[in-house]
């Protein structure tokens, strides 16, 4: 091999990123065209990076299966950091066997993980966790144990195993430290942090109060009945009753949750559930007919009864019921929660992540863009949505893959 363009790897695989491009900033050949595309995406200059390996693959020619494949993969992890979710996943699939192939395990291991992280963020929690099953990390070197580990705890984070999501990233900081990688130790850092800040906020009888995920974990094992305002359930212990295509069902329960003991006025009902500023007897029937309908819904373990002034959520056998909401709200909170991690998403992509429609996204963005929360760059397709996480909370973390936008 070329002995600059081995130095030039090897500078890169120790993350020493200027001194990668130093060596190979002047030439055009294909091996260089790659190395300087990997670079410039670890510098966040995405769009030069992303020319860059397009260049190379088109240069190495078909008989180089296995760079070219290696440039594939590089793209797809630029197309997911750019939040390209959208991609097809056709091309990663074949990269990734033609790596397997010609026996890069190391690239191909890569490439699927770039996979799971994909499906991880569009919430799609089975896929991943049934593509991440399917190979062993143990003899995968460092830096890519380490981002299995990440991906490992993310999954684990997102399914409220926090022992598990710890344990992985223990290993995820020995593989990142032996790498030798600052950015990968910082990324597992920043990881590690989800941890110990707000992933929910508690509303009680006597309490309002932020909880942590593994506090979060315990609630919900607890048997208490929860009417969970981040996915957009009622549960206890046992079962869990989805209504996130129920959007005035859920209303109600939750203000039926937020009160008990106590009973909910039927004219704050109608006010929070419809938002009638002034009921009538057609806005009283329609409460009438959806409370019969959430109390179908929860029949197996809670009942909601009739009052003198109103109605009130009475559990069969939990003795306390409790709301867990997202720990900020608004309007459009979903986007914001998705938009929180700092990176710059397409609408497409938060379209894809959410399961809403583009145009229900577009508003949401439009509306967001013109409170001054978030801000967009680039036109037209290259357009990017983005603002500064909210500090001290983890808004994601308990989000489904799809969730309706009001």
């Amino acid at each position: 091999m070329d002995p600059l363009i081995l130095a030039a790897a090897q500078a890169l695989a120790a993350g020493d990123l200027l001194g990668a491009l130093k060596r190979v900033a002047l030439r055009n050949d294909a091996p260089a065209l790659a190395l300087r595309g990997i670079a410039m995406a670890q510098l966040g200059d995405l769009v030069r990076a992303k020319a860059l390996l397009r260049r190379a693959a088109r240069a190495f020619g078909p008989k180089a299966a296995v760079a070219r494949a290696r440039c594939v993969v590089a793209e797809a992890e630029i197309a997911l950091v750019s939040r390209d979710l959208s991609r097809p996943a056709g091309a990663l699939d074949a990269a990734r066997a033609a790596l397997e192939r010609h026996g890069d395990r190391s690239n191909a291991a890569h490439a699927r993980h770039l996979e799971v992280r994909r499906l991880l963020l569009i919430g799609r929690l089975d896929e991943a966790e049934r593509t991440l099953a399917t190979f062993d990390a143990a003899p995968l070197p460092a830096a890519l144990r380490a981002a299995h580990e990440l991906v490992v705890a993310g999954i684990a984070m997102r399914r409220l195993r926090t022992q598990t999501a710890r344990a992985a990233l223990v290993e995820a900081e020995r593989a990142a430290r032996q790498a030798g990688i600052p950015a990968l130790m910082a990324e597992v850092e920043s990881t590690a942090l989800v941890l110990s800040t707000p992933a929910a906020r508690l509303i009680a009888p006597g309490e309002d109060r932020l909880l942590l995920l593994d506090e979060v974990e315990t609630l919900l094992a607890s048997g208490a009945l929860v009417v969970d305002a981040c996915r957009h359930v009622v549960r206890n212990a046992e079962t869990v009753v989805s209504l996130t295509t129920r959007p005035i069902l859920f209303a109600l329960a939750r203000a039926l949750g937020e009160a008990w003991p106590a009973d909910v006025p039927r004219s704050a009902l109608l006010a929070g559930a419809f938002r009638a500023k002034h009921a009538d007897e057609s806005h009283r029937a329609r409460l009438r007919v959806e409370i019969g309908r959430l109390r179908f819904k929860l029949r197996t373990f809670a009942d909601v009864s009739a009052t003198t002034r109103g109605f009130a959520l009475a559990p069969r056998r939990a003795r306390k019921v409790v709301v867990l909401a997202p720990p900020v709200e608004d309007q459009h909170a979903s986007v914001l929660a998705f938009l929180a991690d700092g990176e710059a998403w397409s609408s497409s992509a938060l379209s894809l992540a959410l399961g809403a429609s583009a145009r229900t996204v577009q508003r949401a963005l439009d509306a967001l863009a013109t409170a001054g929360k978030i801000q967009s760059h680039g036109r037209g397709r290259a357009r990017r949505w983005m603002t500064r996480p909210v500090p001290g909370f983890t808004t994601t973390l308990l989000l489904p893959g799809t969730l309706p936008i009001d």
